[in-house]
């Protein structure tokens, strides 16, 4: 049998969350600061007004103001993913608060079109659901980080 370097392995392993991190923090930090936009107010309300459970922010929040709240959530919520390399507490609530997006948006799925109706629908999806499946990996990514920020707050504490 080969021996197993264990700091390449770490490394590969620090390289792979340094690449899942960015893959969330980076489409958070992008689409944030395009919610102050108004293409992206405006890119929104079929998507809010289709839904639902998220119709009331604009009752609340007004158009303009639900799209700033939301550009808003979304770049603290990547702000806190960076925090979360060094800090445990910034893992447990960037985590959470990623989890709540991410499970917004996926379950947006349930309410609009995502079928495309031409090629006999499921499974093949439409412009929306190809944007939307996406946010699967970035939901896991989000509860990944929560959970190692939950464990390594759980360690320090058996200390």
């Amino acid at each position: 049998m080969q021996n197993v370097n264990p700091s390449a392995n770490t490394t590969f392993v620090t390289a792979a969350r340094a690449v899942a991190l960015a893959g969330v923090v980076l489409p958070l930090l992008m689409i944030g600061v395009l919610k102050f936009t108004q293409i992206e107010v405006e890119a929104l309300k079929p998507l809010i007004n289709g839904t639902p459970w998220l119709a009331w922010l604009y009752l609340v929040f007004g158009e303009v103001g639900t799209s700033y709240l939301l550009g808003v959530v979304e770049m603290i919520t990547a702000a806190l993913l960076v925090a979360s390399v060094w800090s445990a507490r910034a893992a447990v609530v960037g985590g959470l608060l990623g989890t709540l997006t991410f499970l917004t948006t996926v379950s947006t799925m349930m309410a609009l079109p995502v079928w495309e109706q031409a090629s006999g629908s499921f499974p093949w999806l439409n412009a929306l659901g190809t944007f939307l499946i996406k946010d699967i990996a970035l939901l896991g990514i989000s509860l990944v980080v929560m959970a190692e920020g939950v464990a390594r707050l759980r360690a320090k504490r058996a200390l």
